[in-house]
Order: C-alpha cells, then structure tokens, then sequence
C-alpha cells in the first residue's frame, strides 16, 4: 500500500517590541545574565495585573495583513492551563477561540506556485528557559524570555514533503523581518517550528493519526524530521503496528526524532478566559492607525497599504462571522 503523508506546522516567534507582552520588563533577546529582565507580572506573583502590549498585538496585525489574513472584530486572551518548571505563572496567557488573525495563505515560489493556507495567527507569552549544567548535573531556570510576546502561526495541513516545510519557513521568516515584526533568528530561539504529520493511503479522505515533532530550531532539520517520520511512520504501517499519538524532539546527532510523551488535547489544557485581560478588538486598532504603512514585501507585494484600502477590504471579508463577535 502507498501512504500520502499530511502535514501541517504551528510557528513561534518572538515580536520584536522594547518590553515583554504584559509588564514593562524589557524584550531583551542580547542579555546574557539571567533573571535580570523580571518583574513580579512575569513571575507571576500573588496580586499583579498583566497590561496587554499594544505594539505585540499591531505587530501581529501586520502579520496577518501580510499574508492576507482577516483582522478579527473580537479577541479574547484564555488561560493555557499545564505545568512546566520555566511557566511561572503556573499557566499561560494564550488564544484560543478567538485569535487576532484567521485565515490567509502563502505561496510557495519554488514548489510549483503551491498555496499553502492559514489557519489562524495568534497572541500569547514565551516560557522561560531551562539550562542544563553538564558538570554539575543542575538544571537551572532563566526567566528572561518568559513573558516575552510570542505570536503562534497555524497552518492548514497542505504540506506533503520535507522540502515545503523547509520552504515555507524561509519565506515567513523573510516576511516578518522585512515588516519588521519580529528578527526570528532561529539560533536564539526567536523562531521555533513545531510539524504535525500523519499518514493516510493515497486516495483516503481521513487523516491518520497525528504525530508532533516540537521546539526545532532549523528549517533544515524541520525538512529533515519530516522526512525520517514519513519513513519511521510508513515502515511501522507495513508491519502492521499502530501509530501512536504523541510528541517527538529531533535529535540532530543521531539524525532521528525521538519520544518524548503522549501528544495533549486541547481539553487538557483546560482553556478559560483570562478575566484580568481584557479582550480587544483588533480590527478597531488597526483603523485607529490609516497612516500607518507596510513595506512591499518579496513573496507578495501586492500587500501595500497598511491603510484605508486594506480596511474597506477587511469589512468585506470573514468578519461577519458571529464568532467573530463577543
């Protein structure tokens, strides 16, 4: 039997903006020493009150307008509820129902004109950062990077080779330097991918079972984890054995994915609306700024004014979803 592989990726990237998403700790990628740029907002003391960063959310804004995406009449900010050593708050201010941008798509130049859709592009702030000392066998905690503005990029499941991912990363990451949204060097962590992929025959409808590979670092190892599962994946379907539903890492040494646990739900996060943050209205921002310009960008120039014209077009799009509406 032949198998199609389906594959979709989630993107992270740090904005690029002076202080964090919801304090006024500085968005400081440069500082070498750790725990300097804290305060009790993104440590998640007893009692403070998190401030959406206005410039985070015009950011993401462009972003969508970029990839002509529709800019949502209503968003909201959820609580992302799952515990891990550098998450402070015990949490994380997240999106969920109701994103600041839905939709949109990217064309890949190199692979045949291909369309590769969006899903949605949301909001939400970075964990801290784990360091493993070798000699003494510790591993500390850095919460520099926690609270930064981190906007998540979802894609629809186009994708079908190593080659695409690789491309499709390379062109986003071109983008957002060139709108100014974020420096996404991939060496400090500013961008990150995460692959979704399964298999199904060739013909079927149905998606196989999902596997997620997460936190790679390179588009070249994306392109190469993505091919090592389809091969993993397809020999496993040959013998006869079940796909299990879980998340993997790359290991670049060994030139494998490797296990790491059993793939959440979003019903595992238990998401609920954050009652201190107040929900926004993201297409009443952008028209607040008519003057307001993005630079022609390579892929798609036809993307121009960050102005009247791109607002008459937002009201004839999607917004008249009711979802949309609180």
């Amino acid at each position: 039997m032949r198998y199609e592989p389906v594959i979709g990726l989630e993107i992270h990237a740090e904005l690029r903006t002076k202080t964090k998403m919801f304090c006024f700790s500085a968005n400081d990628p440069d500082e070498k020493h750790p725990n300097i740029n804290i305060c009790p907002v993104c440590m998640g003391h007893p009692g403070t009150l998190p401030v959406i960063n206005e410039n985070a959310v015009k950011k993401t804004i462009a972003v969508g307008l970029a990839l002509e995406g529709d800019i949502n009449r209503f968003s909201q900010f959820d609580r992302k509820n799952y515990f891990y050593p550098d998450l402070p708050k015990g949490y994380q201010i997240s999106q969920y129902k109701h994103p600041i941008v839905t939709g949109g798509s990217l064309t890949l130049e190199e692979s045949a004109q291909k369309e590769i859709r969006i899903q949605r592009v949301h909001l939400e702030e970075d964990t801290g950062r784990l360091i493993h000392d070798k000699k003494s066998g510790e591993t500390l905690v850095d919460f520099n990077r926690a609270g930064i503005p981190l906007m998540e990029l979802v894609t629809e499941p186009d994708f079908r080779t190593g080659e695409e991912v690789r491309e499709f990363g390379e062109s986003l990451q071109r983008i957002l330097r060139y709108i100014g949204a974020s420096d996404a060097n991939m060496e400090k962590g500013e961008m990150r991918v995460e692959v979704n992929i399964s298999l199904r025959p060739e013909g079927a409808k149905e998606f196989g079972t999902k596997v997620e590979v997460k936190n790679i670092n390179s588009f070249k190892f994306a392109a190469d984890a993505v091919d090592y599962e389809i091969k993993r994946q397809t020999e496993a379907l040959e013998r006869g054995e079940k796909i299990i539903q879980e998340t993997r890492g790359w290991n670049e040494d060994k030139k494998m994915t490797v296990s790491q646990r059993s793939k959440e739900e979003a019903h595992d996060y238990r998401y609920f609306p954050h009652k201190q943050v107040f929900a926004i209205r993201p297409q009443e921002l952008f028209l607040s700024r008519p003057s307001k310009r993005i630079p022609d960008i390579p892929i798609q120039a036809s993307i121009r004014d960050w102005g009247v014209p791109c607002a008459r077009r937002i009201h004839k799009k999607r917004n008249k979803n009711p979802a949309d509406t609180p």
